[in-house]
């Protein structure tokens, strides 16, 4: 499967934005699909992640009750939805898909080596 996300932006502390993450080819329900992070200096970061059937989803402590992921299995898209944004949340955001297991909360989804596909990446730079 092939990822591309797209989005990305400048905005202002505060304030929302949606990315989405549009894949191709077949088989987009076999992968549970995650959002990764990573700001200039610093590692990748796990963002949230949604089941295949996407009736259930995880975040990470940074971004609980701010961000939501969701998927549309038809459209082969994960979208995520962010509120309240703040300047550390300034990264490049970058989606990827997974065969491995989904269990809410599951820590091997938050390990970006147990994703086998990525999309390039958009960039969110939250400023004012």
């Amino acid at each position: 499967v092939q990822l591309q996300a797209c989005g990305g932006g400048l905005v202002q502390p505060g304030d929302s934005l949606r990315l989405s993450c549009v894949a191709s080819g077949n088989m987009f329900t076999e992968y549970a699909m995650a959002w990764f992070r990573q700001a200039p200096g610093r590692e990748r970061e796990f963002v949230g992640a949604i089941s295949r059937g996407g009736d259930s989803s995880f975040y990470a402590d940074s971004v609980k009750g701010r961000f939501t992921a969701s998927r549309d299995n038809t459209k082969k898209t994960v979208d995520l939805q962010m509120s309240g944004l703040k300047p550390e949340d300034t990264a490049v955001y970058s989606c990827a898909a997974t065969t491995k297991a989904y269990y809410r909360g599951s820590s091997w989804l938050k390990r970006p080596q147990e994703y086998l596909y990525w999309g390039q990446g958009t960039l969110v730079t939250v400023s004012s």
